[in-house]
């Protein structure tokens, strides 16, 4: 089987896309071709049969659709593609893919641009939810060169403005899934443990640095050096899937859904070095966080978390908002690749707190078009 793909970077990480149309309609079939494109499932964890590059970053899969029928320019399915599980988990957004999908769009036509900046508005069929993109384009064209520096990705790019529309409760229906802000868990490996789990582009569960015997100055060659700490962590992830009804079990939470929620280590800003070797003084931040992901530490932070945090840090009782620095409307993560600056429109109504919209920005970049190649004997065609 011969299909039309586009490798494009979106932020941290990198995704094969591809038209809804020139997929198979069943999703079976269609989840078996996916798999098979990227090289997986693979026992060795490498990948190498297929177009996967062996880490969480660059295993995921984008699928772009007309958007006219839900009144929005495209569609946005996302993928997180395991490497070695014969599972495409579409719980799920991914905030550094959603920064690709309007510059793919532009590029490929449907939409129409308007230099110098395009607006394209789609929808994340993961989610539910709608995302403006804010793409700047040249002669009707994605425009990727500018000055703007993501920590994370050498060089710098242009500007991609994601403005994320009521994202409260994307996956659980819930801005708070267990409807506190504070919760303990009872974790065999653990212990009695304090969390807080936020809901916002996506579910996160909150755990301090020190309520896991880190300094939080650790980057993530030393978590992930540390199997004893990532089974904690994970067993974390997983009692609190359970508690927010994301899973019913914890076999669950570990083995179908382990894209969802994700969890981030948290606490307040301390002068730390990155993973490049620069010094960020405790000042320029307003929590130091890291992120996992697939049961490893992001080398960034996800742009979804970043939401959620973001979000978090503005619910009194959440320990992000315990631990975060107060600096006005600047809401500033420090994370393993440097800094990000993330802005939230968070309000307490009649009915409890409400996200009106949390902004964040990326770069974004299209790397190769082409065709994906896979046998048909593999597909059991």
């Amino acid at each position: 089987m011969r299909i039309a793909s586009v490798v494009m970077r979106g932020g941290t990480s990198k995704a094969l896309f591809f038209h809804e149309r020139d997929l198979p309609e069943d999703p079976e079939f269609r989840a078996r071709f996916i798999l098979a494109a990227f090289g997986s499932p693979d026992p060795y964890r490498r990948q190498i049969d297929g177009l996967g590059g062996a880490v969480s970053t660059t295993s995921k899969v984008a699928v772009i659709g007309d958007g006219r029928p839900y009144g929005v320019d495209v569609t946005y399915d996302f993928g997180q593609v395991s490497i070695d599980q014969p599972l495409v988990d579409r719980r799920g957004n991914c905030g550094n893919i959603s920064s690709a999908v309007g510059p793919f769009a532009v590029d490929e036509g449907m939409v129409e641009a308007t230099d110098p900046v395009t607006k394209v508005r789609f929808l994340n069929l993961n989610t539910n939810k709608v995302i403006v993109a804010h793409v700047p384009t040249r002669n009707g064209r994605f425009n990727p060169n500018g000055t703007f520096e993501l920590p994370g990705i050498p060089g710098t790019g242009s500007q991609v403005r994601l403005d994320y529309m009521e994202p409260g409760g994307a996956v659980t229906g819930k801005l708070l899934p267990t409807g506190n802000v504070l919760d303990e868990l009872e974790v065999p490996e653990v212990g009695t443990i304090p969390v807080s789990i936020v809901d916002a582009a996506n579910p996160l569960v909150f755990v301090r640095w020190s309520d896991l015997g880190l300094s939080g100055l650790e980057l993530p060659a030393e978590i992930d050096a540390d199997s004893e700490l990532l089974a904690r962590i994970e067993s974390i992830r997983a009692h609190a899937s359970v508690k927010a009804g994301i899973a019913d079990t914890l076999r669950e939470a570990t083995e179908v859904t382990p894209s969802v929620p994700k969890l981030s280590l948290v606490g307040a800003p301390r002068t730390y070095v990155a993973s490049n070797g620069r010094t960020f003084p405790e000042s320029e931040s307003s929590v130091r966080a890291a992120m996992m992901s697939m049961g490893t530490t992001h080398n960034s932070y996800p742009l979804t978390g970043a939401i959620a945090t973001a979000v978090a840090a503005k619910l009194p009782g959440t320990l992000v908002h315990d631990v975060a620095r107060r600096a006005g409307d600047e809401f500033v993560i420090g994370h393993p690749a440097g800094l990000l600056e993330m802005s939230a429109d968070v309000e307490q109504g009649p009915n409890g707190w409400k996200v009106n919209s949390v902004s964040g920005y990326r770069t974004a970049r299209r790397l190769m078009e082409g065709h994906v190649l896979v046998p048909d004997e593999r597909l059991g065609v």
